[in-house]
C-alpha cells in the first residue's frame, strides 16, 4: 500500500496536504511530531471527507532527549487517534515500557480496531543480521500487529540485510515493513513491496519527504509499471 505522510509544519498546512494526498495515497500518515498545534480529530476527518477508503496511521516520534512528561503527551495523541479510530499507530520499540502497555490496552479495550505497529530506527547506520533478529523480534513481544524496521544505508549491500527480514516475518505470520534510509538504502524501498512489505512511503513532490531518499509518488509508480511490464513478458 502506497502511505503518504503529512509532514506539513501548520495545522492549516497539513489540511491542504491530505486533500492532494487522500486523493493518491491508499493510507494518510499523519506524523504528529511535525504538525505544529495540530488538531487530530479535525485532520482525521479531512481524511475521511476526502476519501472514505484511505485509512489513517497516526505517528508521533520521540524525541532524543525527552522528559517524562513529553513522553507522556506523546502517548497520549497516540491513545487518542485510537479512540478516534485511526487504522494504525506507531509507536517506537525504545518507549517506555509501561507507556507503551498502556496504549496497547487502549487498542484492546476498543476491540483491536486499530493495528499497532511496533517500529524501530537507526538514523545513523545498519546493525548487523543478527541484531536486526533481535530487533524484529523485540518488536513482536512488544505486542506489534505490524513490525516496523528501517536503518541507514552505507552501503549497497547494507539494503540486503534488512531486506531479508521479510523471511522471518514469512515465518513468523506477521506483516512487516522494512527499508534503508539515505541515497543508498533507495533500492530497498523499490524491492520491499515486492518482498511483502505492508507500507511503502513516498512524498507527492520532491522536498516533502518524512526521511532521507524516499521517493516521489511519481518515480515509485514509474518503478512498479516498468516491473510490471517486465513481468509480462517474461
Amino acid at each position: 500500500m502506497i502511505c503518504i505522510p503529512i509532514v506539513a509544519g501548520t495545522h492549516a498546512g497539513a489540511m491542504r496536504t491530505i486533500e492532494r494526498g487522500a486523493a493518491a495515497a491508499d493510507v494518510i500518515e499523519l506524523r504528529m511530531d511535525l504538525i505544529h498545534n495540530g488538531r487530530l480529530v479535525e485532520l482525521i476527518n479531512q481524511a475521511r471527507d476526502c476519501d472514505k477508503a484511505v485509512k489513517v496511521l497516526v505517528t508521533h516520534r520521540r524525541k532524543a532527549r525527552c522528559n517524562p512528561l513529553a513522553e507522556r503527551k506523546r502517548i497520549d495523541v497516540l491513545k487518542e487517534a485510537v479512540q478516534l479510530g485511526a487504522d494504525y499507530v506507531d509507536v517506537e520499540l525504545e518507549t517506555d515500557r509501561m507507556l507503551r502497555e498502556e496504549l496497547l490496552t487502549t487498542i484492546k479495550r476498543l476491540q483491536n480496531r486499530t493495528a499497532l505497529i511496533v517500529s524501530h530506527h537507526d538514523f545513523r547506520r545498519t546493525p548487523t543480521l543478527r541484531a536486526l533478529k533481535t530487533l524484529f523480534k523485540g518488536c513482536v513481544k512488544a505486542g506489534a500487529e505490524i513490525v516496523k524496521i528501517v536503518t541507514w544505508a552505507r552501503s549497497p549491500e547494507d539494503n540486503l540485510w534488512v531486506l531479508r527480514l521479510f523471511s522471518d516475518a514469512k515465518q513468523e505470520n506477521i506483516a512487516l515493513i522494512a527499508f534503508c534510509m539515505g541515497p543508498e538504502g533507495r533500492l530497498s524501498r523499490i524491492a520491499a513491496p515486492i518482498l511483502g512489505s505492508c507500507l511503502s512511503y513516498v512524498t507527492l513532490h520532491r522536498g516533502g519527504e518524512s526521511a532521507a531518499g524516499q521517493l516521489t509518488l511519481r518515480e515509485m509508480n514509474t518503478v512498479m509499471e516498468i516491473l510490471r511490464r517486465g513481468q509480462q513478458h517474461s
